[in-house]
C-alpha cells in the first residue's frame, strides 16, 4: 500500500489514490461525519453551472463531485491523476468524457472553460501556485474558479478539538472502513500543513484570479474561494 509524504512527489499522490478508488466516496463520506455531501451542494451552487456550459471539474476521482454539473445540462469534464480514480469512475458513469491529467499541466487548450473546480485536491498537487495558473489559463475571460478544500477553523476551542480528531481519531476509523488506511494519515497530515484561508486567497491573487472571496463551511473545516478571469 502506498502512503504519499508531504513533498507530494506526483507518482506517489496517483499511487496512494488508486489504492484507494474503489472505497474512497464512501470513506469520506464516514470520515467528515456525513458533511462530504452537503459541502458538494455548496460548491454546486457556487459554480452555478448552466446548460451549454463547459465545466472542468480537476482532482473530480470518481466524478461524484460532476454529477451536480451534469445533471444542470453543462458539458463537464472529469480530469484526475489518478487512473485507478478513473478506472472507478469510467465504470459508474461510462458516459463522461474522463480525462487523465496533471494539475500543474493541464491537457487542454486555452480558455476552454466557463468555470473550473476543484475540491479537495488542490493540496494535493505539488505546486500549488502552478496549479492555481494552470486554472487560470484554461478559462475563458470572465469565467470563474471555485475551490473547495480544507482549512482553519475559526474559533480556537474548536480548532483544538478538530486538530485532535484529525490526529488521533482519523486514522482508527480509518483502519476500520479504508483499504489504506495510511492514505488517511498522509490527509491528516496534509491538512494541517495547508494554508490558511487568507493564504489561499493571496495565492489565488498572484496567479491572476481578481475578485476573490471565500467563504467558510462547517466554521471553517472547510472554505469555498471563488475568483474569476479578467
Amino acid at each position: 500500500m502506498t502512503r504519499a509524504s508531504l513533498d507530494k512527489q506526483p507518482h506517489e499522490v496517483a499511487s496512494m489514490f488508486d489504492d484507494v478508488a474503489a472505497n474512497y466516496d464512501l470513506t469520506n463520506d464516514v470520515l467528515s461525519l456525513g458533511q462530504a455531501r452537503l459541502w458538494r451542494k455548496e460548491v454546486a451552487r457556487a459554480v452555478d453551472a448552466r446548460p451549454a456550459q463547459k465545466i472542468l471539474d480537476l482532482a473530480a476521482g470518481t466524478a461524484t463531485s460532476s454529477q451536480p454539473f451534469a445533471r444542470a445540462g453543462a458539458y463537464v469534464v472529469p480530469c484526475d491523476f489518478s487512473i485507478g480514480m478513473l478506472r472507478v469512475g469510467k465504470k459508474r458513469h461510462p458516459w463522461m468524457p474522463f480525462t487523465a491529467g496533471d494539475g500543474t499541466r493541464l491537457p487542454f487548450k486555452d480558455a476552454t472553460f466557463d468555470a473550473v473546480t476543484i475540491s479537495f485536491g488542490l493540496r494535493n498537487i505539488q505546486d500549488t501556485g502552478a496549479a492555481l495558473s494552470e486554472l487560470y489559463r484554461v478559462t475563458r475571460p470572465g469565467g470563474r474558479v471555485v475551490i473547495c478544500e480544507f482549512s482553519q477553523p475559526t474559533w480556537t476551542p474548536f480548532r483544538t478539538v478538530y486538530t485532535e480528531y484529525l490526529m488521533r481519531a482519523l486514522p482508527p476509523v480509518a483502519r476500520a472502513v479504508s483499504s489504506n488506511p495510511d492514505a488517511y494519515v498522509y490527509l491528516a497530515e496534509s491538512i494541517r500543513a495547508w494554508p490558511d484561508q487568507a493564504g489561499l486567497a493571496t495565492l489565488l491573487q498572484k496567479a491572476g484570479w481578481s475578485d476573490v472571496a471565500w467563504r467558510n463551511l462547517t466554521g471553517g473545516v472547510v472554505a469555498l474561494h471563488r475568483g474569476v478571469r479578467a
